[in-house]
């Protein structure tokens, strides 16, 4: 903790702490009047179909007194394993007004780890693709015994007959054959929304703003997969101080993000479109930038959020480059580091002042650290510290707090940190100390005036003969080079010194460069390298390939990159 959060300086004019009481609301009870008052504006466009506030709460409803119909009571959890389509949205809200904890499952899962996730959480209910159910739900549903419901989706779900016929016939839809399973009800999600099925008003369950709301799995700060159990409180005080942070006012916008739902960014941006009364555009398909360009000619939002590689790939594409983004106000960006001569890139593409770097943690609701909406902007920084939220520095051998300027992991503690890992008590202690700090396992560097800036994970860092080298810095600086459309740098064991690591880059090489010297490019690179940085920071080795390899949400896959590497 540092004295008096002198941060607080760098606030935009008249922002302060909220008082608390204003989360002390379940989400589901803080968005009904979203409903009324915007019963006819759109609140999902998706393929050219647009789905209005009005049947989203109608089709929400349905949803939650199907499961309230099939013995679900409060608290069961319900999997929800699809890419961005409309049925995502009606589940989740459906489940929440049920009293149900959703669980996000993402559709990229192996066949194991989705089992492992389904088991974990006891999930009752799960809602899949019918590609998903023929693939993987059939090998799996007798080794879970808790789950009692699964409803299968299709991608084509909500489109035209004409248009979700082609899907299919042209193979652009994946699917699968749904069929009976033994011990389980199987149902159609269209089934569900029947008109008449299941009653179109809202049950009326009670929930508290202690209740969790989300058991979202994460690898956390160390290890495997765990469940982060999130409450009411935690989400919704998070969208009272974004909302007071960039002075978001409630309709009459639309916004845009690649960011899947199963993902705690994707949800916080439908959680928060949906308290706004804004249009979301879904995109099922995150890498498909010739689509995504298409939504940003046709709706023009105004609020764009995406993890750095999709804007460094919008970035290439040339139909981005040639659209107007005057309308468009913020580009916010998070989940992983951007480096700055791609922000510059990007800043050049759609306007000054526009690009927010954003912080966070799914352990964290998701946000910690965002820029000032109106005030100074750092590039490169990932900004300071939100409304409510403390923050502090620590060695993280010693865990004493560092001096500002110096690099020590970020603790955070405040209204929207996890109450803790799913039925894992000892994980929960390792991560939330005595004083209630949550420790992120990541390495910043705080200025004077409270702005921070991510150097490195824990787990990234890399030790050179007893050196620490922060992978962000080096790749910051190499990204310098016109060489380099993006990069990647990992350690490796040294098998010559024991307890040391060699520096590994991994480069996608920018188009026109050397075209058919791939060897004379990294010796530029690597010459680059020895002029910018120390001797024990330089890579010992420079590949470069055809793209990185990506999560499901689109960050660098850096346990990938360290698995390939072969010294």
């Amino acid at each position: 903790m540092y004295e008096n959060k002198f941060w607080k300086k760098s606030f935009d004019v008249g922002l302060e702490d909220v008082d608390p009481q204003m989360w002390e609301i379940p989400y589901t009870e803080a968005v009904k009047p979203i409903f009324k008052e915007f019963s006819q504006k759109c609140a999902l466009a998706f393929l050219g179909r647009e789905i209005s506030f009005a049947e989203l709460d109608k089709y929400a409803n349905r949803f939650a007194n199907m499961l309230l119909a099939h013995g679900f009571q409060k608290g069961n959890v319900v999997g929800i394993n699809l890419p961005n389509i409309p049925e995502y949205v009606i589940a989740w809200l459906g489940s929440l007004r049920a009293g149900c904890v959703v669980s996000g499952v993402s559709p990229l899962l192996s066949t194991s780890e989705m089992a492992h996730q389904l088991k974990d959480c006891r999930a009752k209910g799960l809602v899949t693709l019918d590609a998903i159910f023929a693939a993987r739900v059939r090998q799996i549903a007798t080794s879970l015994p808790d789950l009692r419901l699964i409803v299968a989706a299709s991608i084509g779900g909500f489109l035209p007959f004409v248009k979700r016929t082609l899907g299919r016939w042209l193979k652009k839809f994946p699917t699968g054959k749904v069929i009976p399973l033994p011990g389980k009800i199987v149902d159609y999600f269209a089934n569900v929304l029947e008109e008449g099925r299941y009653p179109d008003n809202e049950p009326t369950i009670k929930i508290t703003p202690g209740d969790v709301a989300y058991i979202q799995y994460t690898g956390g700060t160390t290890g495997i997969p765990k469940g982060a159990l999130l409450t009411h409180r935690n989400v919704f005080s998070l969208l009272v101080i974004i909302q007071k942070w960039f002075d978001w006012r409630k309709g009459g916008r639309t916004a845009l993000s690649a960011f899947p739902f199963f993902h705690m960014a994707g949800l916080f941006f439908c959680e928060a479109s949906i308290y706004l009364g804004y249009t979301q555009i879904m995109l099922p398909n995150p890498r498909d930038t010739d689509h995504i360009c298409a939504e940003l000619a046709k709706y023009k939002p105004s609020i764009m959020v995406n993890v750095p590689s999709l804007y460094q790939i919008l970035a290439a594409n040339p139909k981005f480059r040639k659209l107007d983004h005057s309308k468009l106000e913020m580009c916010v960006s998070a989940a992983a580091p951007f480096p700055e001569e791609a922000q510059k890139e990007l800043v050049a593409i759609v306007g000054e002042g526009k690009l927010t770097e954003a912080y966070g943690m799914t352990e964290t609701s998701p946000l910690v650290t965002v820029n000032p909406a109106k005030g100074k902007k750092k590039l490169g920084s990932i900004g300071i510290p939100l409304l409510n939220t403390d923050i502090k520095l620590i060695d993280p051998t010693t865990g004493e707090i560092v001096p500002i300027g110096q690099a020590g992991e970020i603790c955070v503690r405040g209204p929207q940190v996890m109450s803790g890992y799913y039925n894992m008590p000892e994980e929960t202690k390792h991560v939330i100390d005595s004083d209630g700090y949550l420790h992120t396992g990541d390495v910043a560097i705080m200025d004077e005036e409270g702005y921070l800036r991510i150097i490195d994970r824990v787990k990234d860092m890399i030790i050179v003969g007893g050196y620490k080298v922060f992978s962000q810095n080096v790749e910051d600086i190499l990204s310098e080079h016109p060489a380099i459309e993006m990069i990647a740098v990992v350690g490796v064991p040294n098998p010559e010194r024991p307890g040391s690591e060699l520096v590994i880059g991994h480069m996608t090489k920018a188009l026109g460069y050397r075209a058919d010297d791939d060897d004379v490019t990294i010796r530029d690179v690597l010459m680059f390298a020895k002029k910018r940085l120390a001797p024990y920071e330089v890579p010992k080795k420079i590949s470069i390939v055809d793209e990185l390899p990506l999560t499901a949400v689109g960050k660098i896959d850096k346990k990938q990159i360290r698995a390939s590497v072969r010294v």
